[in-house]
């Protein structure tokens, strides 16, 4: 495994971030621990979830199942970079959501006991909320870090605009800022590469990718078996971009990888991404996912893979003058 600098802190992750979602809903306990096991076994150190996570079984179940594995072997805490995420609704209560002051630390204290731990590593906001100043978020994230149960702040789901007023408010009060940004981005949506990359450029967040098989729709015929590409919409999708994906699978086989591990190892090769979560359901997708850091795409091939997969352009170009 290799690891890479989380934006502009000293932090190292590895450049496979561990995704928890489908820990309880779609995966049981046993075989989520078991998955963190081979994961960290392989060399992962970063593992990302969120207070929201838990499906059918209710909110803070995924938090819950990690903490469970966490307080197995308390060692396993210190060898991890551990994020979580708020911002989304946690019950029906109106200020139990959002990005208030108070409800950062409320949903920080209640993550801290679902994990079992004392701090945080990366606490990440999981959307912009329109109504919360960012001179309050930083209120509470400094509150936060100064009692020692956050050390890092990362965004999800902001855009551009948002990441580069976020990050002018942490200038102007002498902060560090937001380190990292984690945002939808694989070969079919590429759209962050107009404004949210050339802003966490600018102000040095590391990109961490989430959805880099598009649901599923850019694993291959070899992942269906799970049934993740069975929806109405993903076979609409899937029939839509059956021409590309037939050009993209020829490409893969070709370079001796599954569609899978290429599109994962793409991902790798695109200028600033600090780390692509990968979510498994199970051990056998995990082992194809942990083969993307080796596979390497020279020039021809990324060449390949973008007249395939065009890109959106540049901002302002791609839609203006």
């Amino acid at each position: 495994m290799k690891y890479r600098q989380l934006g502009c802190s000293a932090l190292k992750v590895s450049e496979l971030c561990l995704g928890t979602m489908n820990f309880g809903p779609q995966t049981s306990e046993a075989k989520s621990f078991a998955i963190l096991n081979e994961a960290i076994g392989a060399g992962v150190n970063f593992i990302d979830t969120a207070n929201q996570y838990g499906g059918h079984l209710g909110v803070g179940t995924t938090e819950s199942i990690l903490g469970k594995w966490l307080a197995e072997d308390r060692a396993r805490r210190d060898r991890i970079v551990l994020a979580t995420k708020v911002h989304e609704p946690m019950s029906d209560e109106v200020n139990d959501r959002g990005l208030s002051a108070r409800h950062i630390q409320m949903a920080c204290d209640a993550s801290l006991k679902r994990l079992k731990v004392d701090h945080i590593d990366l606490y990440q906001m999981h959307h912009i909320d329109r109504t919360a100043r960012p001179e309050e978020i930083w209120q509470a994230m400094d509150r936060l870090i100064a009692q020692g149960k956050i050390t890092y702040v990362g965004s999800s789901n902001f855009p551009g605009w948002k990441i580069a007023q976020t990050n002018e408010k942490a200038i102007a009060g002498r902060r560090l800022g937001l380190v990292s940004e984690q945002s939808l981005y694989n070969l079919i949506e590429r759209r962050a590469e107009l404004e949210v990359i050339p802003a966490c450029r600018e102000y040095g967040l590391g990109l961490i990718t989430w959805s880099p098989l598009a649901g599923g729709l850019l694993a291959g015929a070899s992942q269906d078996h799970d049934g993740r590409r069975q929806s109405d919409e993903m076979r609409l999708a899937a029939v839509s971009r059956s021409e590309q994906l037939s050009r993209f699978g020829g490409l893969c086989l070709e370079l001796g990888g599954t569609p899978g591990a290429v599109a994962l190892a793409w991902l790798l090769h695109r200028e600033g991404v600090a780390a692509t979560i990968i979510g498994p359901r199970n051990l056998e997708q995990l082992g194809s996912a942990l083969r993307a850091p080796d596979i390497r795409l020279d020039g021809d091939v990324l060449a390949k893979i973008d007249a395939i997969f065009p890109a959106c352009g540049a901002a302002p170009e791609a839609y203006a003058w």
